[in-house]
């Protein structure tokens, strides 16, 4: 089975084909990074409008890339929520319509379901069950994974999301839109323990988040002044390193009260190299195995949502209706249901 999986839930269109035989056979992304950096963040209009502007010629290409007419795919899979309705709604009306011309599928996947079973694209990928790690700019979350559709939330953000207190640390120090790759830039030329910041709900005895705190003590820090670029750079140094150590430190945590030894890290933020620096480093010292997905899926793609897709509905989903679609901005990854499974109440 061949799958067409279109991602647009936020600021990145992603295509790409999955073969349930043969694996990945092509993918294309673009980025809307330099468009939404001179206003800070992303624009949600700005992004709905690029999408539209995007998407078919991606899909043309990627089906270039593959050797394959478009008749010659299976099903199509797109990006449900959550995420940016009108984004959302782009890829949701496209992959509809292109199910509708081929009298083909289609079928609606979960955005964070994407990312977490992306680590399964991998060469040796992690079996069930597993820990989940799911850290990007709108999202920190740990589960435990049982298999497709049966997940179990252990702990999430109560607030603001990994990702946002890079970026908006970022903000605070001058410094452009994404924030995460530029902190983790500046940081490099940072001095460890030369400015210190809180870890947030550190030993809160449970698996939850809270990083807006650590975006306030940034603020704090930023307004009492910082004598030169070293100081920018310890600052830097030193907001990556209190994210870090409390995903690590809770991470851990999860893995020990599930009584597993696999951990699956997902999202954006899983291609911070200290953070995987930290992980692979308490990996060798506790024996648990780490599992990261590729550099191209760390971020938001059409390959995660084609091969989520295709799991679903190799296990028997139900496709969405051809004529039919909606889209789901706030969707709680625990609420999902297994194939063939009715949605449940999110816990």
């Amino acid at each position: 089975m061949i799958v067409l999986g279109i991602e647009t839930s936020c600021d990145d269109t992603g295509v790409a084909l999955y073969c349930t035989e043969r694996g990945l056979l092509a993918q294309a992304l673009h980025s809307q990074v330099a468009m939404h950096a001179r206003y800070g963040g992303v624009v949600p209009e700005l992004a709905s409008r690029d999408h539209v502007r995007r998407l078919l010629p991606l899909t043309e290409a990627v089906l270039d890339e593959a050797g394959l007419a478009l008749g010659a795919v299976d099903a199509i899979a797109y990006t449900r929520g959550p995420g940016l309705a009108g984004a959302l709604l782009v890829g949701a009306a496209v992959g509809a319509s292109i199910a509708w011309a081929l009298r083909k599928p289609a079928i609606g996947v979960h955005h964070l379901e994407g990312h977490l079973l992306s680590p399964l694209l991998a060469r040796d990928p992690p079996a069930f069950p597993f820990v989940a790690l799911l850290v990007s700019g709108g999202h920190t979350q740990l589960m435990r994974v049982d298999g497709v559709g049966r997940y179990q939330m252990l702990g999430e953000t109560l607030d603001d999301a990994a990702g946002e207190a890079f970026d908006k640390s970022a903000k605070l120090l001058g410094m452009g839109y994404p924030g995460g790759p530029a902190i983790a830039t500046l940081a490099r030329a940072g001095r460890a323990g030369a400015i210190t910041l809180p870890r947030p709900m550190l030993h809160s005895g449970n698996l939850d988040f809270s990083f807006s705190g650590l975006k306030t003590a940034v603020l704090t820090r930023v307004r009492a002044g910082l004598d030169g670029e070293q100081a920018r750079a310890d600052l830097a140094w030193a907001v990556q390193a209190a994210i870090v150590d409390v995903l690590v430190a809770k991470s851990v945590s999860a893995l020990e009260q599930a009584g597993l030894s696999r951990l699956v890290v997902a999202g954006g933020v899983s291609a911070n190299l200290r953070l995987r620096e930290l992980l692979s480093a308490a990996r060798a010292k506790l024996e648990f195995s780490v599992h990261f997905p590729e550099a191209a899926l760390c971020t938001d793609n059409g390959a995660m949502i084609a091969f989520a897709g295709a799991l679903r509905l190799a296990a028997g989903a139900e496709p969405a209706p051809p004529t039919e679609f909606s889209v789901k901005p706030r969707w709680p990854l625990d609420a999902l249901a297994a194939p063939g499974q009715a949605s449940r109440p999110a816990s």
